[in-house]
């Protein structure tokens, strides 16, 4: 890898520079034209019987302006094509839908299969979007990590936490909870993902002992999982030049919705009119097509962005300057050992070390064995010469780990060992009291 020297976390002035050859394509006026006829719609059908208790809850929230946040309307948007999948179920129309009682319910009845294709593809690519983005941005911070046993364990936390994340989600659609209640904790489990990713960069929380053993990191990155989604840091360059037009994408699909709900509710006193279902095929069509267009361009954009930064561009010099590493001598016909005393199960003993002994070619022996508390003595890892090697195992008990580079069989050669041991203990995410999730 090459020095990071010199690299500072990106900046907001540097983002918006960068934006600024990423321009995105206006919106089509029929967002807004569309928009305003289908909330007036919804109006209208609000003068034949007021709100229930729920549908004054979307009317608030269609009163409200959008999420601040990029990924938040994101998640917003994914809510509200769920709830209107759901209305298109068949399942849910009115009963009189349902039985295609007459020529125009058969007619609406086709519309509403295609209106319900339209969104099921729509659902997917944000999916696919959503579940893209993340893994690129972990594994674009995971380039960083040095590629051994210390990366592996952030990415079996990552594992860890997202297996839990996810049975709690699954007990909640479990027990009956809504589409709303699933999104809601959704967006709490994601806001947790952005704290962690916090914690990662100022060695906090979860990643506190971790982070304390990750020796090579460059610090612009640690500074990089630390800033960038601060109020005013990075991302906000983002929201304020790619916010508007999914602001008023995540309003229109709310618009539908809204209109949907209240014309079921409505369905049997009033069916819709046909020039009321043409604004709403349009609506639809409108607001797919360009909700596609978005999130395909604000993914070339995530791709390319200048805080993606490769692999190439990082460097273990910058590393190497603290590492950590002990450079010692081993007589000819000696060993030396390093006593490790591990307290809990599960934590991982690991070793870097190699020979330097210029332009000659030499090894020395390396073996690992644990002592139990009796003082019974079990050998971990056989005897073996190498001129370097770089290991790890998870140990399955607790007492004193022995490491030992035996140069007894050498007569003459001193050996010049370079070496780096850690024991780091168990990675443990905190969990809310009463939740219960795979040890």
């Amino acid at each position: 890898m090459a020095s990071t020297e010199g690299l500072v976390p990106i900046t907001r002035t540097f983002l918006s520079s960068y934006y600024d050859k990423y321009p995105f394509a206006p919106l089509s006026d029929d967002v807004s034209r569309l928009s305003s006829q289908i909330r007036s719609m919804a109006n209208d059908l609000l003068r034949d019987l007021p709100p229930s208790q729920g549908e004054s809850l979307l009317l608030h929230e269609s009163d409200s302006p959008p999420p601040h946040k990029i990924d938040e309307n994101m998640w917003k948007n994914r809510e509200h094509i769920e709830e209107i999948l759901f209305l298109l179920d068949t399942s849910h129309w009115p009963p009189t839908l349902q039985q295609h009682s007459t020529p125009d319910d058969a007619e609406l009845a086709v519309i509403l299969g295609q209106i319900k294709s339209k969104f099921q593809n729509t659902l997917k690519a944000l999916e696919t979007f959503q579940a893209t983005n993340s893994e690129r941005v972990f594994n674009t911070v995971m380039t960083y990590m040095p590629q051994d046993f210390r990366g592996k364990l952030i990415r079996q936390q990552r594992e860890r936490s997202e297996r839990n994340k996810q049975a709690v989600v699954d007990a909640l659609i479990n027990s009956g909870g809504s589409i709303h209640d699933r999104y809601a904790l959704l967006w709490d489990q994601q806001m947790e993902r952005r704290k962690q990713l916090a914690q990662l960069g100022s060695a906090t929380g979860v990643y506190k002992t971790l982070v304390k053993y990750l020796v090579g990191v460059p610090q612009v990155l640690l500074d990089f999982t630390r800033q960038i989604n601060d109020d005013d840091g990075p991302m906000e360059e983002q929201r304020h030049r790619y916010g508007p037009p999914l602001y008023n994408l995540t309003a229109m699909v709310l618009f539908i919705r809204l209109f949907l709900s209240l014309a079921w509710g409505r369905f049997e006193a009033r069916k819709l009119k046909r020039e009321d279902v043409g604004v709403f095929e349009q609506a639809v069509d409108v607001y797919t097509t360009e909700f596609v267009r978005f999130i395909t361009f604000i993914s070339e954009v995530f791709a390319n962005s200048p805080f993606f930064i490769s692999a190439e561009e990082a460097g273990a010099l910058e590393g190497r300057k603290n590492d950590d590493y002990k450079e010692i001598t081993v007589p000819a016909g000696k060993c030396h050992e390093i006593l490790l005393s591990v307290d809990a199960i599960n934590s991982y003993i690991a070793w870097d070390f190699s020979v330097v002994q210029g332009k000659i070619t030499v090894d020395i022996g390396f073996s690992v064995e644990y002592t139990n508390p009796s003082g019974e003595k079990t050998l971990i890892l056989p005897y073996r010469r190498y001129e370097s090697d770089q290991g790890n195992f998870c140990t399955c008990m607790a007492g004193d780990y022995r490491l030992i580079w035996d140069n007894s069989y050498a007569n003459f050669f001193k050996k010049a060992l370079r070496y780096k041991v850690d024991c780091i203990p168990p990675v443990v995410e905190p969990l809310p009291s009463g939740t219960q999730v795979e040890e």
